[in-house]
């Protein structure tokens, strides 16, 4: 470990005294930086993210529409961060982490990591397994089969044919807007509700909250977001087309989860059904709007298990690799990286098991992923805010004084939220 504020000279150097001026953008550049931020935003609408918005949609309506807008902006914060990190230094979180705080420290982080991770891929199989039956077909038929498949994809041995499928893949939210349009909302107030906070005394609506901010800003986007750019050899120059790539989608995330919120909100909400699973939301649809809201719910459902669960267990094994120094890549052959293509078989392996075992707490499961979700994200906030905020690191693109603010301002609220949580659960509310 070199000392804090003497870092190995990185792009930031160059980009000190090189500094692109400022020119129009290439429509084309625009359109091949499209990728990695759409995939980091997306994959965390996954089959917890479903479960949750669809839980506050169902127990408070139209309640917590007000907090996907903010929920975005801070997204867009965390996201922008790690693009421009991996793009003025070319290194992926977990190696800065090392660099900058030591082995130990990063130790900690990569095992937090791989213990979220791990769990959160599990939730990601048993989103598939209930969104397959709800078409009739059962776990234990669905989830091998898909396990083969993300195996397969992971280990394709492209980046960017990786990625071009999981896009492809990431059609398939579309059927939440479908379904939210299906419904028959109450525009009007639906806007009204997005624009004006609505509180609540209820304690359960607290721990919905803190649960839709665990979900909506996952720790492990942070890795796979700057992992993303540094894959695609992204460089200082490249950050406008990166930030758009970035900011847009944080907004289409942000658009899914509004339109999960709304869907169950207008349905769920006036009927007074519970919600106990994403599963549930779905087939609670079917006799109150038809078969084919459910459908749509249900294909929408596997597609983000799906996108989500190709991502995770990659992204864990190259954080992993990174901070000790181990061969990793899409593009590294068993012979080459054997411990980054032997993290992702075990997860995947482990994760497809546990969820085709008879009876087995799949909701308990993706609870206990947001939970630590919850307690990892603003430590690794910490680590983000400090490291981008060093000049010796990241040169003239180290963070001003409003992004550092708006971080500062994530990390402090997410620690009251997560504490406020817990004491919730400790007096069993």
């Amino acid at each position: 470990m070199e000392p804090r504020g003497q870092a190995p000279k990185t792009q930031a150097a160059a980009a000190d005294t090189q500094k692109p001026e400022r020119r129009h953008l290439d429509p084309k550049r625009v359109l091949a930086a499209m990728g990695p931020g759409m995939v980091a935003a997306l994959a965390g609408a996954d089959a917890g993210g479903v479960a949750t918005y669809s839980s506050a949609g169902a127990l408070f309506g139209y309640g917590q529409l007000w907090t996907v807008p903010v929920m975005c902006l801070l997204l867009i914060v965390a996201q922008e961060t790690a693009a421009r990190m991996g793009c003025v230094t070319g290194k992926g979180f977990a190696s800065l982490i090392r660099e900058q705080f030591g082995v130990r420290m990063s130790t900690l982080a990569m095992l937090a990591l791989l213990i979220s991770n791990t769990t959160v891929t599990l939730s990601e199989f048993a989103g598939i397994a209930s969104g397959f039956a709800l078409f009739g077909i059962p776990a234990y038929v669905s989830v091998p089969i898909a396990a083969v498949a993300i195996w397969a994809l992971t280990m394709s041995g492209s980046y960017h044919r990786i990625e071009k499928i999981l896009l492809l893949i990431s059609c398939a939210f579309v059927t939440y807007v479908v379904a939210g349009v299906m419904v028959g909302p109450d525009w009007g107030d639906a806007l009204n509700a997005t624009l004006i906070p609505r509180f609540s005394t209820d304690p359960q609506y607290f721990s919905v909250l803190v649960a839709n901010i665990g979900t909506t800003i996952a720790p492990w986007m942070i890795f796979l977001a700057q992992s993303n750019v540094v894959e695609k050899n992204a460089h200082a120059e490249d950050l406008p087309y990166q930030r758009i790539d970035t900011v847009t989608g944080s907004v289409v995330a942000s658009a899914i989860s509004w339109f999960i919120i709304l869907t169950t909100g207008a349905v769920l909400f006036p009927a007074g059904i519970a919600v106990n699973g994403a599963e549930d939301a779905a087939s609670a649809l079917a006799p109150l709007v038809g078969p084919y809201a459910e459908a749509l719910f249900g294909a929408g459902l596997v597609g983000a298990s799906f996108l989500a669960a190709c991502v995770l267990p990659g992204i864990t094994s190259s954080a992993i690799c990174e901070a000790f120094g181990w061969e990793r890549g899409a593009d590294r052959s068993w012979q080459e990286a054997p411990v980054y293509r032997g993290i992702i078989t075990a997860i995947i392996f482990l994760s497809a098991v546990i969820v085709i075992v008879p009876n087995v707490n799949l909701f308990g499961i993706m609870m206990l992923a947001q939970v630590i979700n919850g307690v990892l994200l603003p430590v690794l906030l910490v680590f983000m805010v400090l490291i981008a905020g060093d000049r010796h690191v990241m040169g003239s693109f180290a963070n001003g004084r409003i992004w550092n603010g708006l971080t500062w301002f994530t990390i402090i609220a997410v620690v009251i939220l997560t504490i406020v949580m817990f004491v919730l659960q400790a007096m069993g509310m």
